[in-house]
This record gives C-alpha cells, sequence and structure tokens, in this order.
C-alpha cells in the first residue's frame, strides 16, 4: 500500500520542504549535481558577456539568481520533477532578442517581456485548465514543426551565427566535447555497450560530464584553453547587477515588445506541456516499482509554480527560459536510483534536493570553481545547443505519419528558425492548413514506434 507523500508545510497547493528537516541529504546525487550544474548552468555567461553587457562577475550574479529559482521548484512549490530550462525554446529566443535589439537594456527588456507573458500564460492556463485541451487541440504537424524549427535555430546559432565567438575559438575542445556527449546520449552501438558493461553504464549516467572533462584536459594541449585558477571567494556583485537588469532600474518593456514576444510564449508552452507529461510517465512508471512513497502529480499546481518563479526571473534576472519544469536527463538518473528501493533513496524529494545541493548555490561563491571553469564556458553553450539540435530534431521527425506532413515540418521548422516569430507562426499555421489540414492527434506526445 503507498504511503502518503513526504510530508513538509503546506502553504496553499504548494509544500515547502525544509532541507535537512524534511529531506535527506544523499552525497551520490549532490557530487553529481554540482560538477554537472557547473557545466550547465553557467554556460549561459558568454551570452550575457557578449551580448548582454554584463561583466563575468555580473552574469555569474544573474546564474545563482537563476539557480536559487530553479532549486525552489523543488524547496518551495514541492515539485516533484527535476527542474531545469525549457533548452529547446533557447535558440529561439536568442534569435528573437538579439536579431531584434541591438541595446543591451533593451535585450533585456525584451527577456523581460517574454517571461512576463509566458508566466501570464501559465497562469491563466493553469487555472482554467485550458492548457491541457490547448496542447490537445494543436495539430501534430505544428507541434513538429515547432521543435524543428528549435533545432534549427539551435544548430543555426552554433555554426553561423556565432560560429567564430564559440565554435571557431576552441574548434578541436568543442567538437570533441560536442562528438562524445552525442554519443553517449544517443548513440545505438553505445546502448548496446551501456546494458553490457557496467562501465560505460556508469559513464553514461554522469551526462555532459565525460565530453566536458574531455574538452577541459585536452583544451590546453592543443592551445585552445589557457587557465587562470585564482582561490577565495566570491561574493557576486546582486545589487549591481540588478541595476543593470531589472525592469524596476532599466524601465519597463513596451507595449511592441510585449505583442512581439507573445508567440515565442506560446511556442515554449507547448516545449513546457511535454515536459510535463514526459515527467509524468516517467514518475508513474517509476511508482508501479516504489509502492511505499506517493507522489503528488498536480498539473495546476505546476503551472502555477512556473507562473511565479518566471515572473520573479522575469523582474529580477531576466533571461528566458532559464526556469523550466524539468531537465529530463537528470529526472531520470535520479529516478533510477529511487527506484532500487528505499534503502538506496527515502524519498524521491530527497533525492532531487540533493542534487540541487538542497538548494543552496554554494557553486557560485567557490572562486577558484568559478575562474577554473570559465575558459570552458563558451565550449558549455556550443554543447547545450548542440545537444538540443540533435535532441529536438529527432523528436520532431519521430511526430509525422505520412511525407506531406513530413515536408511541411521541414517548411515550418526553418520558418520559425529564419522569420520574426509572429511571421513564423503564421507560416506554419497556414503550411498545416494548406499542406496537411488539422491532424489533432488525441495522444498530447505521440510514442516513437
Amino acid at each position: 500500500m503507498s504511503q502518503p507523500e513526504l510530508p513538509g508545510w503546506r502553504w496553499g497547493p504548494f509544500t515547502f520542504r525544509l532541507p535537512f528537516y524534511h529531506t535527506r541529504f544523499y552525497w551520490q546525487e549532490a557530487l553529481q549535481g554540482l560538477f554537472i550544474a557547473a557545466a550547465t548552468g553557467l554556460s549561459l555567461i558568454p551570452l550575457m558577456t557578449m551580448f548582454f553587457g554584463l561583466s563575468f562577475e555580473e552574469a555569474v550574479a544573474v546564474s545563482m539568481i537563476h539557480s536559487i529559482l530553479i532549486g525552489s521548484a523543488l524547496i518551495v512549490f514541492g515539485e516533484p520533477y527535476a527542474p531545469g530550462w525549457i533548452t529547446p525554446a533557447l535558440p529561439l529566443v536568442l534569435a528573437f532578442v538579439l536579431g531584434n535589439y541591438e541595446d543591451p537594456t533593451m535585450r533585456f527588456q525584451a527577456m523581460t517581456a517574454v517571461s512576463l507573458n509566458f508566466a501570464l500564460l501559465l497562469f491563466v492556463l493553469g487555472v482554467t485548465g485550458l492548457g491541457k485541451k490547448f496542447v490537445f487541440w494543436l495539430p501534430d504537424t505544428l507541434k513538429a514543426g515547432i521543435i524543428l524549427g528549435a533545432a534549427i535555430a539551435a544548430l543555426k546559432r552554433v555554426f553561423i551565427d556565432d560560429a567564430e565567438r564559440f565554435l571557431l575559438q576552441q574548434p578541436i575542445a568543442t567538437t570533441l566535447a560536442c562528438a562524445v556527449c552525442l554519443i553517449f546520449a544517443f548513440s545505438l552501438p553505445m546502448q548496446k555497450l551501456k546494458e553490457n558493461y557496467r562501465f560505460f553504464a556508469l559513464l553514461g549516467a554522469l551526462g555532459l560530464l565525460p565530453g566536458f572533462i574531455l574538452a577541459a584536459v585536452i583544451g590546453p594541449m592543443v592551445g585552445e584553453v589557457t587557465y587562470d585558477i585564482q582561490w577565495g571567494f566570491m561574493v557576486p556583485p546582486v545589487m549591481e547587477t540588478w541595476a543593470k537588469v531589472s525592469p524596476f532600474m532599466i524601465g519597463w518593456p513596451s507595449l511592441d515588445m510585449f505583442v512581439q514576444s507573445m508567440p515565442l510564449a506560446l511556442i515554449t508552452y507547448v516545449i513546457f506541456f511535454g515536459d510535463l507529461v514526459t515527467g509524468n510517465e516517467i514518475i508513474r512508471e517509476g511508482l508501479q516499482t516504489r509502492k511505499d512513497e506517493h507522489i503528488d502529480i498536480n498539473p495546476t499546481r505546476s503551472h502555477l509554480s512556473m507562473a511565479i518563479r518566471n515572473a520573479l526571473m522575469g523582474v529580477a534576472a531576466p533571461f528566458f527560459p532559464t526556469q523550466g519544469s524539468m531537465w529530463v536527463g537528470v529526472h531520470v538518473i535520479v529516478m533510477q536510483r529511487w527506484k532500487s528501493g528505499k534503502a538506496a533513496m527515502d524519498s524521491l524529494h530527497s533525492g532531487l534536493a540533493s542534487y540541487y545541493a538542497m538548494g543552496i548555490p554554494l557553486l557560485f561563491f567557490v572562486l577558484p570553481l568559478l575562474t577554473g571553469l570559465r575558459p570552458l564556458l563558451g565550449i558549455a553553450l556550443s554543447l547545450t545547443l548542440v545537444l538540443t539540435g540533435f535532441a529536438c530534431a529527432y523528436i520532431a521527425m519521430a511526430i509525422p505519419r505520412n511525407n506531406a506532413s513530413r515536408g511541411a515540418v521541414l517548411l515550418i521548422g526553418a520558418g520559425l528558425a529564419f522569420f520574426e516569430p509572429w511571421i513564423g507562426l503564421l507560416f506554419g499555421i497556414a503550411t498545416t492548413l494548406l499542406l496537411v489540414g488539422w491532424d489533432r492527434n488525441i495522444e498530447p506526445i505521440p510514442q516513437e514506434e
């Protein structure tokens, strides 16, 4: 018989679980989380320093605020998913913000606009229950085109738009990191090795870390990486950063910014809903093994918690879409150990909170770690975008059921990647109607057969 869910302090539809009091600490998850979070959580810093006018220290402060808000999904709101970015939306947002605005202040205002639009959309669709109906109503071809558009935009950002700043600056290290991570994450021959050999299974469970470490070792050998590690601690300049990024200090977005960014909020919602469905299915599958713990799946709570986090991010450290519902790879890794039994992990909430270091962002104060990672952040960003592009492409290509739909998906993806958001979305709707029809499916996320 299933036991009650891990207790905590209820507030409204949410549950606050105090680290070390309600949730146990597991060093295995914390160690993985420290390094993988370091490899990915800081990877937006090169974008913030190059395109948004921030210093390295100010970009660290923005990343720290993002990390605290991400951790709050577990600690403050009681969500049962490993939270992360809505990564497929990132290249589309970058194309919109960097392509339309030259001034760093206006770029942050645009980030605020799309964040607040998304927060409002989540709130309305969550409270009314219309979110599920909205995603069911969208045709498969349009959904697949949106996902493929994210793939094209991600690869375009790495290989064309920012190639000189990132890829061509560190070509060998970046190529090695991307190749190793793609092989361990997606290669079918590697999957067989992981099933047959424990060494490869352990290596594969580390996610992005093996490829990133290889780049960190090879980079200095080929002259592409130079370390300047500094010792001590750093206090991120939060107030100075607030003065440069918050709409309370730099001014609020114009009405035109809100209107122009609304399609991005709609597109991101489709991706978010897919993450939510995926996370729920992973939990339901795990509950068949762990019948001793109840996990509360509550879509309304998820919508509201995401709305609050995105609204806070939009006014404190606007950089969309860093406040998502789930980091699929981490969610699966923690779930696997939770499924091993109560002796391995007493509660899923404890394992998730440990992976995110109990919501305490110590990483951002440790100067040797920050300065050691600094020359590798461009590699981390390229790696994130390449993996996003590959994953989005194979998900998108699995959805169409006929040749007309496949061709339409490619056209829609290109339109979303190369046109303005409104134009891309209207082009996608027209392409779907004219070439395929409104091909709705009763399943929100078609499963690969």
